[in-house]
């Protein structure tokens, strides 16, 4: 089986839409794919409807999290959608993301980068607005090369020029919602130290204490050194160790399975959850 538990559609910050990233999911030889939009649901409908047979849909989100001042995220697998202390956080993290966006842009325009508001908003469409868009509004001014190349303390990255905070969830209160939401939780590409600071091993230690289910190991963002800390750390931990692409479309270079989970973990995520579970394609219309 090949797994991907990470990936991004229009619903926030990716290029494809739902329906799009699915049918690309069975395209690319895919059994299993993860739709994990940032602080939002709102593609998990759409990609269900559209889901073909022979590939199944692990609903989840990509929370927004902060820990002394350090930002991180954390991925929640098959949560009750409905449970509404978590909803109700969701929607303050997604309402509090115009404003934050709206900042950035205008202290881009003080660093005399000619970007618009209206720019920022069209490469967004009906996504929750985010730093991946105003990175691709700064690819197409010619600021910088890439989308990664944004995410630099001379522009986005936490604490760059141009960086504004937003409101996010404290990682044991994310915990603790999922928990309660029936679902599971996985630290997210938390070695990623190219795209900022990241939590040390002793705060990773902590949420392990406090019920995190598992941190994701192979990640793009990871060289080889880091993978083996991490699988090291998880087995010390006792944490789940995942695989996968944190696909975003044409956004980024990566591709659908550029990076998997094993079937035994994805077994055991699944037996954990109690708040949704995974949905095989049947060729046709799915409710959700």
């Amino acid at each position: 089986m090949r797994i991907d538990l990470h990936t991004h559609s229009t619903a926030s910050d990716g290029t494809d839409t739902p329906a799009e990233l699915v049918r690309n999911a069975a395209a690319a030889g895919l059994d299993v794919v993860a739709l994990t939009d940032h602080d939002t649901v709102r593609g998990h409908a759409e990609a269900l409807a559209a889901l073909p047979e022979g590939l199944t849909l692990v609903t989840g989100a990509e929370l927004s999290c902060r820990l002394d001042g350090v930002g991180l995220h954390m991925l929640a697998y098959l949560f009750d959608p409905d449970e509404p202390e978590l909803a109700r956080e969701r929607e303050l993290v997604r309402d509090d993301r115009v404003p934050r966006a709206r900042t950035m842009v205008r202290r881009l325009q003080e660093l005399g980068v000619p970007v618009a508001w209206e720019q920022v908003a069209r490469i967004a469409g009906d996504g929750s607005v985010g730093r991946p868009h105003i990175a691709t509004a700064l690819v197409e001014l010619g600021v910088v090369e890439t989308v990664s190349d944004a995410f630099t303390p001379q522009w986005l990255a936490d604490g760059g020029r141009a960086y504004a905070e937003k409101h996010e969830l404290d990682p044991f209160d994310a915990i603790r919602l999922v928990k309660a939401a029936g679902g599971v939780t996985v630290l997210a590409h938390p070695g990623a130290v190219k795209r900022g600071a990241v939590v040390p091993e002793s705060a990773i230690a902590e949420l392990a204490a406090a019920g995190l289910d598992g941190i994701e190991v192979d990640h793009t963002d990871h060289d080889e050194p880091t993978r083996a800390r991490l699988r090291g750390l998880a087995r010390e931990l006792n944490l789940l160790t995942t695989g996968s692409s944190d696909y975003h479309g044409s956004r980024k270079t990566v591709t659908l399975g550029a990076r998997t989970t094993d079937p035994e973990i994805y077994g055991e995520i699944t037996r954990r959850a109690t708040g949704a579970f995974p949905v095989p394609g049947a060729g046709g219309p799915v409710t959700a």
